[in-house]
């Protein structure tokens, strides 16, 4: 029988309609396994279990009185979840992963957490992110050190390290992430978790930025499609987000026969694919086949000028963001961060503008090559798991984006992607098999997620107390 608090969220919406189940207890059991990993895994921050008992029994008494509250025609009323720490909650700071940020308390709900508090989820606290998010690593100057609970040597992936882990964990079902080159997909894949990157705009956020998504991370994709119905209304404080659609977020059955669907094993650019990952993502690509799909070799398109392109624009905004700081401030960011920031800094206007150039020649190569196919499948990271101290695969400033060379071209191409478990390391951390869909197809990318979920050979045990190895 499956513990309270790994239920998905569809079961316990369910027992909680059926009477059989109370959000109060079944926050308890969450906060209870939260109290059983957190020395360890250290995947929160501002974690709150009086505010989110409060909420389970106002949530308790509206199941009671048959009048759960709804967004979009979608209850998670009395559903325990955790937001990033970047996605602002009123009345909680908003760090960045950093020491260097005044710790000033957020005035209003971001549009990820006001559209979840409107459907009645319980908000158990935030989770942990990496300096500035420029990390694929939990790794901060403000937060401890967030590690994989699958192995706690390793490093759970990032930006959204700690909503990765805290997933892996069983911090209960729902968790947001935010993705600007892959740090939703990146902790899901070797968190072992369900994690969408959103068309650009699908799901409103504030601030906007180009490329930058909120995303679900949950453990079934039923889940994350589940948070898609509400995180997915409007909010008009997003300026670059779509219009509202009517889409059947929990339509995920699908023939996968006859769809044409590219196989990439090589990203063109950065770091080489490792042999496990490659034979991870090579059996996948074997199944969808044998279940009728049509699976065909690409040609990469990207490049190392595109990657590191988008990597020189992105150091010269965060560099400006450094310079910024008084000396005090500056003085407290980690080492490698300011030493990756500081890059950007003092180049001419010629070789900005080739940085920004380099995101729109990304995002005409990736729909061109794209385009052809029903989905694209690769490996979300070239990389398995690395060591938990860490702040990038390498762990070199020069290369710190040479692991998302899979990940960044649908940041900058807007299409939606999806990493989904396809097998383990020789670590015993997850690798995350990657599904890409064309621009604004979110719900085809799901249940794509969801035909591989069902056919993918039996998975491993979520990882137990004491969480060592």
């Amino acid at each position: 029988m499956t513990e309270l608090h790994a239920l998905p969220a569809l079961e316990m919406i369910a027992a909680y309609k059926s009477g059989t189940l109370s959000p109060v207890e079944v926050t308890q059991a969450v906060l209870d396994q939260i109290a059983r990993c957190e020395p360890r895994l250290q995947a929160t921050y501002a974690l709150d279990p009086e505010g989110a008992r409060a909420m389970a029994r106002a949530s308790e008494a509206r199941w009671r009185a048959g009048t759960p509250l709804a967004r979009g025609g979608v209850t998670l009323d009395g559903v325990p979840a955790t937001i990033k720490e970047n996605i602002a909650t009123r009345g909680v700071p908003v760090p960045l992963g950093t020491a260097a940020t005044e710790l000033v308390p957020a005035a209003a709900d971001a549009p990820p957490a006001a559209r979840m508090r409107e459907a009645g989820a319980v908000f158990l606290g935030k989770t942990t992110m990496p300096e500035y998010g420029m990390l694929s690593s939990g790794l901060s100057s403000f937060h401890p050190l967030t590690r994989n609970p699958w192995n706690t040597d390793k490093n759970p992936g990032g930006s959204s390290a700690g909503a990765g882990a805290a997933a892996a964990a069983g911090y209960g079902p729902l968790h947001i992430g935010t993705d600007i080159g892959g740090s939703v997909r990146l902790p899901a894949a070797w968190c072992g978790v369900a994690g969408l990157k959103p068309s650009l705009g699908r799901i409103p956020i504030d601030p906007p930025y180009m490329g930058r998504v909120a995303g679900p991370m949950t453990r079934t994709v039923a889940d994350a499609a589940l948070m898609m119905a509400v995180l997915s209304q409007p909010d008009a404080r997003d300026h670059m987000s779509l219009p509202p659609a009517q889409i059947d977020w929990l339509d995920l059955e699908r023939d996968i026969r006859g769809l044409r669907i590219g196989l990439l094993l090589d990203a063109g650019c950065g770091m080489p694919v490792e042999p496990q990952v490659r034979a991870a993502v090579e059996a996948a690509a074997k199944l969808f086949e044998a279940a009728g799909a049509v699976v065909e070799p690409m040609t990469p398109w990207m490049n190392d000028e595109m990657l590191h392109g988008v990597d020189t624009f992105w150091r010269i905004r965060s560099g400006m963001d450094v310079q910024a700081l008084a000396a005090d401030k500056r003085a407290k960011l980690l080492p490698i961060v300011r030493a990756w920031a500081e890059a950007g800094l003092g180049l001419t206007g010629e070789t900005a503008f080739h940085g920004y150039a380099q995101t729109f020649k990304t995002r005409a190569a990736t729909v061109a090559a794209t385009q052809p196919y029903d989905y694209v499948i690769s490996p979300v990271s070239p990389n398995t798991s690395f060591a938990a101290e860490w702040a990038y695969p390498t762990n070199d400033v020069a290369t710190a984006m040479d692991h998302i060379g899979f990940t960044l071209p649908y940041n900058m191409s807007e299409q939606p992607a999806a990493s989904v478990n396809c097998g383990y390391d020789s670590n015993g951390v997850p690798i995350g098999l990657q599904i890409a869909g064309r621009r604004f197809d979110d719900l085809g990318v799901l249940q794509i997620a969801r035909a591989w979920e069902s056919m993918r050979p039996a998975q491993r045990p979520w990882p137990a107390i004491p969480l060592e190895r």
